[in-house]
């Protein structure tokens, strides 16, 4: 391994733990020293890679969000847009211990972004690509006629809008929403725009 390569995996080993250290106990309770001890390196390499605390949430809110997957097709063209645009779906809701761990994040980016104006910067960026993502889906569906033509963006943000307004419920454990329940709703809401039936397709 080269030392180039030691260094890119020493990061991704910091960011992997900061993202973890900060679900767990909040930003707010976060120490450089208790996310290089759970990284297993020396605090003083920490600093070396990132020399500020909001550096590090920063870099590890771009990290969480780039380890989500863009790429639910595995490349398959031939993908129905519909599977894709609920794989998507599937993807920014709670639906696993992973994801329940960027949903830890992404609250805490909501929180810090209200009093930080680089949170609030990182935020915005960072739904702007969840934004493309998902509007990806639908011109891909609209341009293979499995969708209705439909305004694009304004279907994106109500995806993303039901997503984070159902996917609280679910962190919640709100008995009224389940993840099911959350997909559907999401699901049922966009079909009369796509021109699609409303039930949630298999992902």
């Amino acid at each position: 391994m080269t030392k180039a390569e030691r260094a890119l995996e020493t990061r991704e080993r910091i960011l992997k733990a900061a993202c973890e250290v900060i679900a767990d106990i909040g930003f707010e309770n976060v120490s450089m020293r208790k996310v290089a001890e759970h990284a297993g390196v020396s605090k003083a390499l920490l600093h070396y890679h990132f020399d500020t605390r909001e550096k590090l949430f920063a870099e590890a809110m771009t990290h969480s969000f780039a380890q989500t997957g863009t790429d639910l097709d595995g490349g398959d063209a031939d993908l129905p847009a519909a599977v894709l645009l609920a794989r998507i779906v599937h993807t920014m809701l709670p639906t696993d211990q992973e994801l329940r761990q960027d949903w830890k994040l992404w609250q805490e980016l909501w929180v810090r972004a209200q009093r930080d104006e680089a949170a609030r910067h990182l935020a915005v960026d960072l739904y702007d690509q969840l934004h493309a993502w998902v509007g990806g889906a639908v011109e891909r569906g609209v341009a293979s006629g499995e969708f209705t033509p439909c305004d694009v963006a304004a279907v994106s943000t109500l995806v993303l809008a039901l997503c984070d307004g159902l996917g609280i419920r679910v962190m919640l454990a709100d008995p009224r929403v389940g993840l099911s329940a959350a997909q559907a709703t999401v699901w049922a809401a966009v079909a009369p725009a796509l021109g699609i039936a409303p039930a949630f397709p298999e992902v």
